[in-house]
């Protein structure tokens, strides 16, 4: 290849067009004065005066500086021209639209006299990352947005409070706990929504099957290819289905930290672009009354939100993430005892995708009432603490009162029945229509041999027919994989290695040190939507997306490259499983080998002898910066509390070297 310049390189590279080489090296300035005093210039520190100059510099009014200002911060992603067409592509709907709630925010605040800013830290996709080394950033991710989101808080000194506008996955949880973590603060988060689904075709969930499915000429090509198109049939907002997105919304609502029915909204309408400004208004009055996060995010508010997370048989991703938030609200992280506690007492209400009985979407869910109406329903049982208070600044029962007899209650529920055809009371259930339709508790959590520090099943999406009074039971020869695509090969096959019904799947390797803790929906989704997947466990020590289904037993701990016993299964080994979704708890037990069954007992005392596999390695490719993340999680309590960096831990962790 020639190494001379190509002819007219000068041109090409370097053009003189007199517009460009005409420029200006000086300009005139704003016109006016900063409203400065003498008592300022003499006390407030340069970085106040130097923001005024810069504000004017941007085009404010410099008459109107030193009105109370507020910080709109966001996971806004692409560029989006004025009338939606894509002039850079987002990475996924979620945070497609958002920059129109910040816009919504910032003229309310405008529009009462206030001053908005706006910064943002957008977010990655998780659908987009399934299966590819993108996944092994994914959780380590929320961590990181966390601490740029608050760095950004304190980097304006002079905010008077925070509104977060976040949507998805890893965004979302992080928005939650940049301003829960900044305690003298008023808060508010502005859930960016959902999209809503095909008149015909797949949800977003499903969609992601097509591979498998076609592999195994469940599916044409051209199937394949039309509904892949459509499937997410509005530009903005999360998934359609209550994933991890949907759940942190409805999560953030329990919590106090949105404003009341806000969870789940259409995005793009009016009625979610109507909850910016009312979010707005809510931060002012919060700023009035002298409220801050720290009086939203209470160990009464957490409890409250794990209960709904509960009754809404939401993601176990939010096992990571509540713990998470509380910690940085500095207010005690909720143990396995905690967890279990709720999901035996309280019932699930809701019947939404991916875990039916009936899978409406998620904006069916936000009509039928959203999160006051399940919490309704929880206050009749005594399960909620009505007292805590809402980003609105008033209790929570007093909220409730208000959503009961409001006119918003009665025309969303009306408007669900003339459009779809729905009964807002199939989708959230009262209580006693609940027990009589056979909705399971949403998690189990594991003991065994081959959990001896946990693990965590989400036992309300499990078949209801491969329950037994109540029990599920399953005991098999186990497949085992070391990585992710080996698993999904042998799922895709027809040959000889191809995995079998009854077979239990076993990924190890796959937990916080192993690959970031990567989330394994490619082999859950296919697995729910082969005609024979129902008939294979999977047992790994990595996490589940928001809408795995199946009985998929996750966060087995301690992982696999920590010494966990599941890093010394072998193919053939026989494995039984054992859930009962009304105790919230089960087990998963080695119980024999390629040579026949044996019992529990015997399985400890084999696992205690034997070696990790010698095919255990931190996946290939995995990054220093998720390296470090897993290392420091691990100081701060790991997987069951939170994946966080605990400063004093890490600290004293060093100090002891």
């Amino acid at each position: 290849m020639s190494s001379q310049p190509p002819q007219n390189a000068g041109k090409e590279w370097f053009p003189s067009d007199p517009t460009l080489t005409n420029i200006a090296t000086s300009a005139q300035g704003p016109a006016g004065a900063l409203p400065l005093t003498d008592n300022a210039l003499k006390q407030r520190p340069s970085g106040d005066l130097f923001g005024w100059t810069q504000d004017a510099a941007m085009g404010w009014n410099p008459a109107d500086l030193g009105r109370d200002e507020y910080l709109i911060l966001s996971t806004q992603g692409g560029l989006r021209a004025p009338d939606g067409r894509p002039i850079a592509l987002g990475y996924h709907t979620g945070h497609w639209e958002v920059g129109l709630l910040v816009e919504a925010a910032a003229n309310e605040i405008r529009a009462h006299g206030g001053i908005p800013f706006a910064g943002a830290c957008s977010d990655p996709c998780d659908g987009r990352t399934q299966g590819t080394r993108g996944m092994f950033d994914s959780l380590a991710y929320r961590n990181d947005a966390a601490i740029v989101l608050r760095r950004l808080i304190r980097s304006l000194p002079t905010r008077k409070g925070v509104i977060g506008v976040a949507t998805c996955d890893k965004g979302h949880p992080a928005m939650m706990m940049a301003l829960a973590g900044s305690r003298d603060l008023p808060g508010v988060v502005v859930p960016g929504g959902v999209t809503l689904p095909p008149t015909s075709g797949e949800d977003a969930g499903k969609i992601q099957t097509i591979g498998a499915r076609y592999s195994h000429g469940e599916l044409t090509l051209r199937e394949a290819a039309e509904l892949g198109c459509r499937a997410c049939a509005t530009p903005g907002g999360g998934c359609q289905f209550l994933g991890t997105a949907a759940t942190s919304q409805v999560v953030g609502e329990a919590m106090g930290l949105s404003v009341p029915h806000s969870a789940l909204a259409p995005s793009g309408q009016p009625v979610w672009l109507e909850l910016a400004g009312r979010s707005a208004r809510a931060v002012a009055a919060q700023h009035a009354a002298g409220i801050t996060t720290a009086d939203l995010v209470t160990e009464a508010s957490i409890r409250n939100a794990m209960v709904v997370h509960a009754a809404f048989g939401g993601s176990t991703n939010l096992l990571l993430h509540i713990p998470a938030i509380a910690h940085a609200a500095g207010v005690r992280r909720p143990s396995v005892d905690d967890w279990a506690q709720i999901n035996r007492t309280t019932p699930r209400l809701v019947s939404v995708l991916p875990n039916g009985p009936v899978d409406h979407p998620t904006v069916r869910v936000f009509l039928a009432g959203g999160v006051p109406e399940v919490m309704l329903h929880l206050r009749r049982l005594g399960l909620i603490d009505s007292s805590a208070l809402t980003a609105s600044g008033v209790p929570l029962g007093a909220v409730l009162d208000a959503w009961e007899t409001s006119d918003r209650r009665l025309l969303m529920r009306r408007r669900l029945r003339e459009a779809d055809g729905v009964d807002p009371d199939s989708v959230i259930f009262p209580p006693e229509q609940a027990a009589q339709q056979g909705l399971t508790g949403t998690l189990a959590f594991i003991s065994g041999n081959l959990a001896p520090d946990g693990a965590v099943v989400k036992a309300t999406s499990i078949d209801a027919s491969l329950f037994h009074n109540g029990i599920f039971r399953h005991t098999g020869s186990a497949r085992v994989f070391t990585s992710e695509a080996a698993a999904m090969a042998a799922i895709k096959s027809t040959g000889a290695d191809a995995l079998s019904p009854g077979e239990v799947l076993v990924l190890v390797g796959c937990g916080p040190i192993g690959t970031g803790m990567e989330e394994t929906y490619q082999l859950t989704s296919a697995l729910k939507h082969l005609s024979w997947g129902k008939q294979v466990p999977l047992i790994t020590d990595a996490r589940f997306s928001g809408v795995s289904t199946g009985a998929c037993i996750g966060h087995v701990g301690p992982e696999a490259l920590a010494g966990g016993p599941l890093g010394r299964l072998a193919d053939g080994d026989q494995v039984r499983i054992e859930i009962t979704p009304a105790e919230a708890r089960g087990s998963v037990d080695l119980v024999g080998d390629a040579d026949g069954l044996r019992d529990a007992e015997w399985g400890a005392a084999e696992l205690a002898q034997r070696p990790p596999r010698p095919d255990l390695a931190e996946a290939d490719g995995l990054h220093d910066d998720t390296r470090l993340w897993a290392a420091l999680q691990t100081l701060g309590g790991g997987a069951w509390g939170g994946c966080v960096y605990d400063a004093d831990a890490i600290r004293a962790a060093i100090s002891r070297r």
